[in-house]
């Protein structure tokens, strides 16, 4: 402890860097938190903090490398009903960090407190709010079951079960009793939380037994911390973390998130009525050189809604190749030529000539300022095939105000897309969140169909459907999905799969 207190106090002038090595039996990492005031896992404030929530809290299912749900709390589960109630046996000797036994009770209890804050009049519904468009109630016959009903048979049910479980006593208490390889020892909001094995965990004990995570007020301040040898760990999402590289004093890891940059088109407007105009602005646009470029590397190409690492991905390259010269064929076809010499497409609407010019809109983001240099060279990247793009900066209420009443051509914006691969909310038709205003009976027919696989392998043949019409229909393009680093001097973890929410996964089982 006093080795921690030490390190939180003193400010090192000169950087520090030694050899990578392995984590001994302590952590020092830092991180960006300034909302989170409690601990409340069925409530989480800020997402990398959620990421130590996830050591001392675990869930009835985990997600593998693969993507793929296994059991965790849960040995095993079965499906009936035609996949309307899901039963779930829980791990026998599963004890909380004080030694109480984990039952069936604390999983329901956890289960319902989420979904009945999701199916509330507020206006905050929670992290784990789209439980409640898949789950009715979770119930406990005995210590050892846990019934989930469903309101379809659906594969992505399993899913939604990686909410954390606590003590069901305690679903309202900050700093609840959990059951995962670490317990929370003390916090201080905007300064540090402080993590200790827990003794009674059900697992081997971890060799790491502490973790202080240090709290710094943004992103700048965190990085300064770890050239400065005040953290051994950071984690950041900053386009800045781009410059370091691994090498043999320091380690630059790359984690997945679910925040999926895109480019909206407005399909109701009169130019991307045509596909074949959705069409050339996705080729015409060269997403490799805004990945480089503006985000400095730290993305994960997609072409789809379904990033490129999952397991549900479907590889359709050579329809998403950069190719101006198809853009220009396809603008063609559909009827925009350069009658006046002008550099910008036209055509003859109604009888009267319409020149090929579009609004883009971006709104503000403290969190992403790289999305306005994204703005102009796509401007850039339209002039090339004769498209006039006047760039529109706005707030992201103003910006969101203009999606959901159609106002708009383009838009860049993000979605931060859910733990089940789901994709309905933007691309089913009449969807709040479809504000590229696609319609379309067959995508709606896939989703449906989807949302009613319950066998693992026809549900990665939908999702594979749903990404060959995807790329056809072209309702909106996927830039790529934001990817953050994980900068750090010692080695902690051995899984393949990195990702947002779980960044220390892993942790616990290193060095055996």
């Amino acid at each position: 402890m006093k080795r921690f207190l030490c390190l939180l106090m003193v400010i090192l002038l000169l950087p520090v860097w030694a050899f990578a090595e392995n984590v001994q039996d302590s952590l020092i990492i830092g991180l960006v938190s300034y909302r989170t005031y409690e601990i409340k896992p069925l409530v989480p404030q800020e997402r990398d903090i959620m990421s130590l929530y996830a050591l001392v809290y675990e869930s009835l299912v985990t997600i593998d490398d693969n993507g793929i749900p296994q059991p965790l709390l849960a040995e095993t589960w079965t499906e009936t009903g035609g996949g309307n109630t899901w039963t779930f046996t829980l791990r026998e000797n599963v004890t909380f960090s004080d030694g109480t036994p984990l039952t069936a009770a604390d999983v329901a209890a956890s289960g319902n407190y989420i979904l009945n804050l999701a199916n509330a009049e507020v206006a905050d519904k929670g992290f784990y709010q789209n439980i409640r468009y898949m789950v009715s109630s979770f119930e406990a016959p005995d210590d050892r079951t846990v019934v989930v009903k469903a309101k379809r048979d659906y594969y992505g049910v399993l899913y939604s079960m990686t909410f954390p479980v606590v003590h069901a006593s305690q679903v309202e208490t900050a700093s609840p009793l959990g059951t995962g390889p670490y317990v929370i020892s003390s916090f201080s909001p905007g300064s540090y939380l402080w993590l200790a094995a827990n003794e009674n965990w059900w697992q081997m004990q971890p060799q790491v037994r502490e973790i202080m995570a240090t709290l710094f007020p943004n992103n700048k301040e965190l990085i300064t911390a770890y050239e400065y040898g005040q953290v051994d760990t950071a984690i950041t999402r900053s386009v800045a973390a781009a410059q370091y590289k691994s090498g043999i004093s320091s380690l630059s890891i790359a984690y997945s998130t679910r925040q999926l940059e895109v480019l909206l088109l407005n399909n109701g407007a009169l130019e991307f009525e045509d596909v074949k105009v959705r069409q050339a602005v996705r080729y015409a646009i060269n997403k490799n050189l805004i990945a480089q470029n503006v985000y400095m590397g730290m993305t994960i190409n997609t072409n789809t809604p379904v990033p490129s690492d999952s397991w549900l991905y479907y590889d359709q390259e050579s329809s998403f190749t950069y190719n101006p010269q198809k853009a220009m064929q396809l603008l063609e076809e559909a009827g925009w030529t350069d009658t006046d010499g002008d550099n910008v497409l036209d055509k003859v609407v109604d009888g009267k000539k319409r020149n090929l010019r579009l609004r883009l809109y971006v709104y503000e983001d403290p969190e992403n300022d790289v999305r306005f240099e994204t703005a102009n060279m796509i401007v850039d990247m339209l002039a090339e095939v004769k498209i006039k793009v006047v760039v529109t900066t706005m707030s992201y209420t103003e910006e969101e105000e203009a999606l959901k009443a159609g106002s708009y051509d383009m838009a860049l914006c993000a979605f931060q897309m859910d733990v089940v691969p789901d994709y309905g909310f933007f691309l089913r038709k009449g969807n709040n969140q479809n504000y590229s205003r696609y319609v379309s009976s067959e995508m709606t027919s896939l989703i449906d169909t989807l949302r009613t696989q319950e066998d693992q392998t026809d549900f990665a043949y939908t999702t594979q459907t749903i990404q060959q019409l995807f790329a056809n229909d072209t309702p909106f393009i996927c830039l790529f999905y934001r990817s953050g680093a994980i900068l750090t001097r010692k080695m902690f973890s051995t899984v393949r799969s990195i990702r947002e929410f779980e960044l220390l996964r892993g942790i616990e089982v290193f060095g055996r």
